[in-house]
């Protein structure tokens, strides 16, 4: 059992692996009291006055107290983000980090606008963890982009991916959880999905062009596709129609 799991963690693709790690350390670290959760979460005024910037990245490591939800939430994570990371994200690392930098800064600046409206301070207020938010956004994105996958729910009801955000954000209202925290990572998910899927296709321009500084920090491995010999993807050379 020890080395299955084992061989499942060291199969998982460099950010899946560093994000699940990083969550879990630290959410065992805070229930064991090394960690306070008051150092972690977003607090715009400690940020900017005290300086205080690693909470702009550790508020998105913290999932609450260890318990069913947070057991939901490491799945979602370890699922989805494996499956991003590996299949529409395959050879492009630093395209997958660069999706989740954009996410974590859409996520905190609707965070601080919101809480400066007076209509909606009071809910914007209660979120100072942007984790299952992140989180979200990635199951959004996959679903966006495997729409015609059919899932099951529990076993209760089957429907496709393109509907799997929707699903999970009723059973969260079912069972009290505020739908801020998933409504978050949805407006999160559609903005990338948009600049990064749709826009392009509109206008031929893509927004979302990852920095040559962020590539420079991992080496992708190229992906290498097998074709069969006898197969043309191109015109033959001049010279070989000419020939007998």
């Amino acid at each position: 059992m020890a080395q299955a799991v084992e061989e499942w963690y060291k199969q998982m693709p460099v950010i899946t692996r560093s994000y699940l790690t990083a969550a879990v350390v630290t959410n065992i670290g805070c229930s064991l009291d090394i960690i306070s959760p008051h150092n972690l979460y977003l607090n715009p005024n400690l940020v900017v006055k005290q300086y205080q910037f690693w909470r702009l990245v550790t508020n998105f490591l913290y999932f609450r107290k260890m318990d069913l939800d947070f057991m939901f939430h490491m799945f979602f994570l370890a699922r989805y983000c494996k499956l991003l990371e590996e299949n529409s994200f395959r050879g492009r690392t630093a395209d997958f980090f660069y999706m989740l930098l954009f996410g974590a800064a859409v996520l905190t600046g609707i965070v601080l606008v919101g809480g400066m409206i007076p209509q909606l301070s009071a809910s914007f207020a209660k979120i100072i963890f942007l984790s299952n938010s992140l989180t979200f956004m990635m199951v959004y994105v996959w679903s966006k982009q495997n729409p015609f996958i059919h899932m099951s729910f529990l076993g209760l009801f089957t429907f496709t991916a393109a509907y799997l955000p929707w699903v999970l954000l009723t059973f969260s209202v079912f069972v009290g959880a505020s739908p801020w925290v998933d409504l978050l990572g949805m407006i999160a998910g559609h903005a990338y999905y948009f600049l990064e899927d749709v826009y392009p296709r509109m206008t031929g321009r893509r927004p979302l062009r990852t920095p040559s500084f962020i590539k420079a920090l991992f080496a992708d491995d190229p992906v290498v596709v097998a074709r069969p010999g006898n197969v043309r993807f191109a015109p033959p050379p001049v010279e070989e129609l000419h020939q007998d």
